[in-house]
């Protein structure tokens, strides 16, 4: 079945050859637009399944805020974003946003569809590799303390940090349940928790939310508690 969706490049070239040949293997192309920076109003309008976002500059301040409005307006648009590799910042910066998936913008046409259909039913569409990069550079520790970490965790209990250190350490619900010896449905709650809080819609934004604000660093030192003296 294919999918309802639009594409989006600062290369106006780029986006309708991708267009092109996701027409071709039987996908609804609502629109192939330029630049990125009008992707947002393209999807408030138009309504896609999923976004494919094309940037070659991931890390620069701004990039992805379309995609904050788009997580904000239409959150039931997934966004895939399709950028140069390496760049963990970038991914980074693209989860935080609100983006579903990350692809290598020299993937093949197989590999698009692939995050395509993950993200569309709700899974987060990034190759292991890409993943571990991007997690090596939003767990680097903050240089200062950050007002905004000191704001986010005065909104969760001591047991919900806890719970968002072991999300932020890939932990999924059973072993989060087993660590913290609670049933799985107890677990299952304070993740729902978390991300209600925190006002995000997945585990992995969570925890890139958390990073990038400061929040995962004080939450793991509730967590262990307080340094012994003497």
């Amino acid at each position: 079945m294919g999918v309802r969706l639009m594409v989006v490049d600062d290369h106006r070239l780029l986006a309708e050859a991708l267009a092109s040949a996701l027409k071709l293997r039987g996908h609804r192309v609502l629109a192939a637009a330029a630049p990125t920076s009008g992707a947002a109003e393209l999807v408030v309008g138009r309504a896609p399944e999923v976004c494919l976002f094309g940037t070659a500059a991931p890390a620069e301040p701004g990039t992805f805020d379309p995609v904050v409005r788009i997580r904000r307006e239409r959150p039931q648009t997934a966004v895939v974003v399709l950028g140069p590799v390496p760049s963990p910042r970038g991914i980074a910066a693209a989860f935080a946003a609100g983006a579903a998936g990350y692809v290598r913008h020299d993937e093949r046409i197989e590999g698009v569809e692939r995050a395509m259909a993950k993200a569309r039913s709700g899974e987060a569409a990034i190759a292991p590799q890409l993943l571990q990069g991007a997690f090596a550079e939003l767990l680097a520790p903050a240089a200062r303390p950050d007002d905004e970490g000191r704001r986010l965790l005065r909104l969760l209990t001591p047991r919900e940090a806890e719970v968002l250190v072991r999300v932020a350490e890939g932990e999924d619900t059973r072993l989060i349940a087993a660590g913290m010896r609670i049933a799985p449905s107890t677990a299952r709650t304070h993740v729902q928790r978390v991300l209600m809080k925190l006002g995000v819609g997945s585990r992995l934004e969570a925890a890139a939310l958390a990073a990038r604000t400061g929040l995962l660093d004080r939450a793991a030192m509730l967590r262990r508690g307080p340094e012994p003296t003497g």
